[in-house]
């Protein structure tokens, strides 16, 4: 039986983490967004996230938006810098028309720095992305 369930790649549909400044504290934070690159809405999107190495383990955090629409992007969290040392890990499920599509998406420890920035699609900006 578990054979006979397919789960379709997904492809369009990005995290990134990017070094904004923040109005209301005066202060650069980082945060992690998720991105819909796609021509299609994404529906009923969860996210859930935590940190990890081989001593240590944060709390998990989840997410859940109604709707992502096409070409677009939210916010998922903000992301203390101490936690960079740690495996930062995004583990993706939404439906788009009736199909399940599932990912997780996998920042390595010490991969978020200024010197791994790229392009980030649609936000006009630069950050880490995983796609």
């Amino acid at each position: 039986m578990k054979k006979d369930i397919q789960i379709p790649k997904v492809e369009g549909v990005y995290i990134a983490i990017v070094n904004e400044y923040n109005e209301i504290y005066k202060t650069h934070d980082w945060n992690a967004y998720i991105i819909n690159d796609k021509d299609v809405d994404l529906e009923l999107v969860l996210i859930v996230t935590s940190g990890y190495s081989e001593k240590k383990v944060t709390a998990t955090f989840r997410k859940k938006l109604d709707v992502l629409p096409k070409k677009s992007y939210a916010k998922i969290e903000f992301i203390p810098e101490e936690l960079f040392t740690l495996n930062n890990e995004f583990k993706l499920t939404f439906f788009e028309g009736n199909k399940i599509y599932e990912k997780t998406y996998l920042f390595r420890k010490n991969s978020i720095n200024v010197k791994a920035f790229q392009q980030i699609p649609l936000m006009e900006t630069k950050g880490v992305l995983v796609k």
